[in-house]
């Protein structure tokens, strides 16, 4: 390695590892790296109680699926994707 090599070497390497820490941190900035359910539910809950339904599917972030429903009372609960009733349930939203 030349003089000249060398010389970009130490001025290039520096400017591309500061350059590209601040765009790896904004990307990863506002995501959550973790399960979102501590715990699951399995006990059932009436279908009229339920507001909303959210089905995370398992990747990087989270080994689970992860199925969280949130009630008219505005609680979330993780739901247990086992539970028969659930995927019963489940089942019957999508198909709407």
């Amino acid at each position: 390695m030349d003089g000249k090599s060398a010389a970009m070497m130490y001025i290039y390497l520096p400017i591309t590892c500061f350059c590209s820490a601040g765009k790896t941190l904004e990307k990863t900035e506002g995501k959550s790296f973790r399960c979102l359910c501590d715990s699951t539910h399995s006990n059932f809950i009436p279908p009229k109680a339920i507001q909303n339904v959210r089905l995370n599917q398992r990747g990087p972030h989270c080994q689970n699926v992860e199925i969280i429903a949130t009630l008219r009372s505005g609680r979330p609960v993780c739901l247990e994707p086992s539970a028969p009733w659930v995927r019963l349930t489940v089942k019957a939203i999508l198909a709407r």
